[in-house]
Parts: structure tokens; sequence; C-alpha cells
């Protein structure tokens, strides 16, 4: 395996470690416009998302969107989108990240009914495919790449 950590140096890869949830989610912690958050990483969800109760804790400016989000057993959920956000994971860095809001109590509901802690966001495959993203699981670590 540290074969695998030098290559993915060399390429400018940043490692992130991952914390394994007790519903066996990978979850880490990322900073949104400076504020330090928890969130859940989703290679099924299409957008990186916050729950529209962090509006104000993250300092987001949003609009509403046509855009309607499903997902843990919700459907049809209104969103509105935010841009122009600093995400930091780790040491990787973004400005002008888009990022969608919708109400996240149904996730966080089945969170802590398995004895998980509640999260404020999801990081979904946008920015995973964004970064070529590399997720290890045996290790428990996220590799990611700027495209600098």
């Amino acid at each position: 395996m540290s074969s695998l950590k030098k290559l993915l140096k060399k390429k400018k890869y940043v490692q992130v470690p991952l914390e394994l949830t007790a519903t066996n989610h990978f979850e880490l912690k990322a900073t949104l416009n400076g504020i330090t958050g928890r969130f859940i990483l989703d290679t099924g969800a299409s957008n990186t998302c916050v729950g529209t109760d962090k509006l104000e804790f993250f300092k987001l400016t949003s609009k509403d969107s046509e855009i309607k989000a499903a997902g843990a057993g919700a459907t049809d959920m209104e969103t509105q989108i935010s841009t122009k956000n600093k995400f930091n994971i780790g040491k990787w860095k973004k400005k002008k990240t888009k990022i969608v809001l919708f109400d996240l109590v149904h996730v966080n509901e089945a969170l802590t009914m398995h004895n998980a802690k509640p999260v404020d966001g999801i990081i979904g495959a946008d920015i995973l495919i964004d970064t070529n993203a590399i997720i290890d699981y045996k290790s428990k670590i996220l590799y990611l790449r700027s495209k600098k």
C-alpha cells in the first residue's frame, strides 16, 4: 500500500482521513467559507449538499432552484443553490464551489436512529469526479487532486 501512497503523492494528490460511522458511511471534516463541518462521503449523491438549516452557519447566500432532490427515502424535495463558496477538504481547496441546499432532517434522523452523529452536509460525486478522487477503503483515506 505504501507504493500507492507514494504514487499518489507524486501525482499531487492530498490525503484526507475518513471515519467509518456506525451506519458504515465514511465521514470527514471539511471547511465551507471558513467554517468547519461534518460531512458524509456519498458516491451516489450527484451534488455536494448542505442542510438548509446550515445556511447562516456556513455564511451561504442562496437562490431557489428548480432542481428537486431525492435520497434516503425522501423525494421531490425543494432545493436552493449557493455559488462562489470557498470549500476545503484537508489541504484540497476550491473557490467558487456550488453547493445544493435542501432539508437534511430525514438523513440526520436516519443516522441518529442508528447511533451515528448528525451531519452538516454531503460530499457528492461533483467534487469526487472533479478531483479524480480515490477512496482507499482499507486505510480509510480519501485522495483528492486539484486540477492545477
